[in-house]
């Protein structure tokens, strides 16, 4: 109770007046004498991803109780991918601010961390690795799976493919209306590899997160016990001094990269890796990820790289099958939340047979999910999710289309005399961090309508914005810099000749340096939009940083006495 006591001059008098009001709540000093357990409640009516956060808190204190702790627990922001205006990405940043400052501000031995929706479990690591308190990960889970006509079907992959169908005109009304209904069948995060389901599961590889917390649905009682688990552990952290840098060393990031890319996961994944690696002074190498990917291929046979969901994947072992094939790349020395080691938690977990996660040498996709680009049109680089790609336009060359914004897309895209042919490229600028702001999840281009009708499935298509991990197709993002700071991006133009090559990692604009030198010569950066000159939106533009640093605030990042991101070993 005396960590953080406000300064009145008299430190036992501002002990005398916190407990004074605390035992307004009904507390003993018997239970303020035991060690506290935060526990952040990021429940919202406007979050069904979180929709089970009261059942999870009430059995994380149980856990606490048990231990011998006191749990309290306390708001924070709730972020829900669907209900966060301009999108939910440019709030995580805003999101890690509050957990930092709130674990900092209360007298707290320890934090449990209660997240699900994409943004809010990065949100929640960045700021518990910048606060320093012992911290452990509890996700909300995935939601279960519905059915429409007969067809098993989950958000958000089907989602889209639904749509895609809708647009295509090859379901009616009636159909959409009805799939609707299905496709989010309970509270929880998406029942597809998509962002939630990928941070749940790089997050128990980093260590963060109770062996076997990643996979348990939402609604079930492996998701409670797990919960309950959660508490406990967090009393035991305080005695063993497990904090989250002694957790998140660079051999946990190669350990997390390393599931990333075998579970087929978010493209996201790669940014909030970037951004959490960040707050502890390690900068991720592209390139470095880019060579595992070509030794690890992806082996989790979910949506969108595969056939399967969430809870065939818990049902299947969770992650531990996914971490025993990939052993020998492991660095299974790594510390865990429990206090043992990765590969001593590893060693604990039986094997049995199963048809979700396939063995290293017959994998669902010969190389590792994501792939990094460079070229004259990404010179700091480009990514794609090659195991959700259509195979026949990997190596492509075509014309660009090219859209400057989202108010430009929505005008154009369904227009039936817009010039696009299916060989083409489809380019949308300026969604990137600053561009949009907060790089939304629009880099899933729509397939023209008048395409769609046709029963073009997918194009090449390329911005400087993100996508949702439920999303597949042939689609290259973060390309860096982005076109609102000038990066190339911001030169091309309808009609410019572009090549594609997922073999040789190349993204290059077939446009002379000469012509690029006269339109850069010519180039205007987007105009200052209302709102951009005030609160957290100008905070936001101002120090964003760009996607290859995890689009971090960059005074939030970890530096050394230089200023830049030091290198830990």
């Amino acid at each position: 109770m005396r960590k953080g006591l406000t300064n009145y001059g008299d430190a036992e008098f501002s002990l005398f007046l916190r407990k004074a009001f605390i035992k307004g709540a009904g507390y003993s000093d018997d239970a303020l004498n035991r060690p506290i357990v935060g526990i952040t409640n990021t429940g919202s009516g406007f979050n069904p991803c979180h929709g089970n956060a009261p059942q999870l808190i009430e059995a994380v204190k149980r856990g606490v109780m048990l231990a011998g702790g006191l749990p309290v627990d306390f708001p924070t922001i709730s972020i829900h991918e669907s209900f966060a205006h301009p999108n939910s990405m440019f709030l995580r940043n805003l999101m890690s601010m509050d957990t930092e400052e709130m674990i900092r501000a209360l007298p707290i031995d320890s934090v449990v961390l209660i997240g699900g929706c994409d943004k809010t479990v990065p949100a929640q690591l960045m700021g518990a690795a910048s606060a320093g308190v012992p911290a452990i990960q509890l996700v909300t889970g995935s939601m279960l799976t519905g059915s429409h006509r007969g067809v098993r079907v989950g958000a958000c992959t089907d989602c889209r493919r639904f749509w895609g169908m809708y647009r295509g005109e090859e379901i009616d009304q009636q159909e959409i209306t009805e799939v609707n209904d299905q496709l989010v069948a309970s509270v929880g995060t998406c029942s597809v590899m998509g962002t939630a389901s990928t941070m749940a599961c790089v997050t128990e590889a980093l260590g963060m997160m109770l062996p076997g917390g990643a996979t348990p649905p939402a609604v079930t009682a492996d998701r409670i016990r797990i919960a309950e688990r959660t508490g406990a552990q967090a009393v035991a952290m305080i005695q063993a001094g497990i904090t989250p840098d002694r957790i998140l060393t660079k051999k946990a990031f190669e350990n997390a990269l390393m599931v990333l890319l075998a579970i087929g996961g978010s493209t996201n994944g790669i940014v909030h890796l970037a951004a959490i690696a960040g707050r502890c002074g390690i900068r991720i190498d592209m390139d470095e990820v880019d060579a595992l990917g070509r030794d690890i291929p992806v082996l989790v046979n979910l949506k969108p790289s595969g056939t399967h969901y969430m809870e065939d994947l818990h049902k299947a072992g969770g992650l531990a099958p996914v971490l025993r094939e990939l052993r020998p790349f492991l660095h299974l020395d790594a510390l865990t939340v429990t206090g043992r080691t990765l590969g001593e938690e590893l060693d604990a977990v039986a094997a049995f047979a199963q048809d979700v996660v396939r063995p290293l040498d017959k994998p669902i996709y010969p190389q590792g999910g994501i792939a990094f680009l460079r070229g004259n049109l990404a010179p700091e680089g480009a990514i794609i999710k090659q195991s959700a790609a259509s195979l026949e336009l990997m190596e492509h060359e075509g014309r660009v289309v090219v859209f400057d914004g989202l108010e430009d897309l929505a005008q154009r895209i369904d227009d039936p005399d817009l010039d696009v042919n299916a060989d083409d490229i489809l380019v949308l600028k300026n969604i990137g961090p600053k561009g949009a702001p907060g790089m939304p999840e629009a880099g899933y281009i729509p397939i023209p309508r008048k395409l769609a009708r046709a029963g073009v499935k997918d194009m090449v298509r390329i911005s400087d914005g993100r996508m949702s991990g439920t999303a597949g197709g042939t689609i290259i993002l973060h390309v860096t810099p982005e076109a609102a700071v000038g990066g190339p991006l911001a030169l091309i133009e309808s009609g410019d000749r572009l090549r594609l090559s997922v073999r040789e990692r190349a993204l290059d604009l077939l446009v002379s340096d000469e012509e690029l030198a006269r339109r850069r010569d010519a180039l205007s950066l987007p105009a200052p939009r209302e709102g951009d000159g005030r609160g957290y939106r100008k905070l936001f533009l101002d120090t964003v940083t760009q996607a290859d640093n995890g689009c971090d605030f960059d005074f939030l990042r970890s530096l050394n006495e230089h200023g830049s991101i030091p290198q830990q070993r």
